[in-house]
């Protein structure tokens, strides 16, 4: 039989996420997609709540606010275009509102630092290690949010210091709460804005960092798998960049037979056949057929709620 293709082996994980986790995670827009992944079968999750991030830096000091609960103050925003902005938040904060700023993002910060007391995993998706340091301050930004270019130096973290801001967020994260599983990956996403061997240079560098930690963690080969398996422009969408669904769809089956349980993946089935159920369009509206099966729909749904009672359709 001839083989057209590689296929990535993934060993099973020894720890298995199951529907009693709480899964917490922070990341490129890669860790976006598991996020509704783990929306869409009703899995107990906080991802990127402060919306997307790409480099080590700026998820390090997300998550400082975070375990610190270090709150947001006048002094930490900027005003630019009618709008308040901070350089350490994605642009959906924006607000043309100073004090809904403050309070949107501060609630935030409550609600995260609640959450990872609780978290059993913490899963880190690393986009690139291009930062951009803003002149002005010397501090490294998580969005330039349109401000001028000439404004920031670009600079490419080197492995040693990406490694040293993993330690950093490893430390951080299980000062909280030292039972928290990390699970950390790279993003298949290319940053080809920067270049191609921008790109290249960058990805290498983060996968060299995370492979040095000494600290006991997991990896996901997500990279791995969209640039050695699915070597192909069709698993990627029209800009020849992002993944498409079908390149999203078999990365998740990869993750998902490593490191979900066998009982959760029982019930991520049930949860799809009640989707379906409710997505499905009668001929006949109304009709003792239909009845019988809403019904039926209605029971499997009370029963999984009964399992699970945060689950709701």
């Amino acid at each position: 039989m001839m083989k057209f293709r590689t296929e990535i082996n993934i060993a099973e994980s020894p720890d298995k996420i199951t529907y009693q986790d709480k899964i917490f995670g922070l990341g490129s827009c890669f860790v976006t997609h598991i996020k509704n992944k783990f929306n869409y079968y009703q899995f107990q999750n906080q991802i990127n709540p402060f919306g997307t991030v790409f480099n080590p830096i700026s998820i390090r000091k997300l998550l400082q606010y975070a375990v610190n609960q270090r709150f947001f103050k006048e002094k930490d925003l900027f005003y630019h275009q009618n709008l308040w902005k901070s350089f350490d938040l994605h642009s959906e904060f924006n607000n043309p509102d100073k004090k809904d700023f403050l309070n949107t993002i501060n609630n935030k910060i409550y609600e995260v630092g609640k959450f990872l007391k609780t978290a059993d995993w913490l899963f880190l998706t690393f986009g690139t290690a291009w930062v951009y340091r803003h002149k002005a301050t010397g501090n490294i930004v998580n969005n330039c949010h349109k401000v001028p270019q000439k404004e920031f130096d670009k600079i490419l973290l080197s492995p040693n210091e990406i490694i040293k801001e993993l330690n950093e967020i490893i430390r951080l994260a299980t000062s909280l709460n030292p039972n928290l599983k990390i699970l950390m990956s790279i993003s298949p996403v290319r940053h080809l804005k920067n270049g191609f061997v921008e790109n290249q240079r960058s990805k290498a560098h983060l996968i060299t960092a995370v492979h040095q930690l000494e600290s006991e963690i997991f990896y996901f080969p997500s990279y791995e798998i969209m640039l050695d398996d699915l070597r192909d422009y069709r698993f990627y969408k029209n800009d020849y960049i992002h993944p498409n669904e079908l390149a999203i769809n078999y990365i998740w089956e990869k993750f998902s037979d490593s490191f979900i349980s066998k009982d959760a993946i029982h019930t991520m089935q049930r949860i799809e056949k009640i989707r379906q159920g409710l997505a499905h369009k009668s001929f006949n509206p109304g009709s003792t057929q239909d009845i019988n099966r809403l019904n039926k729909l209605q029971a499997d749904i009370r029963k999984l709620q009964e399992e699970f009672p945060w689950m709701g359709f």
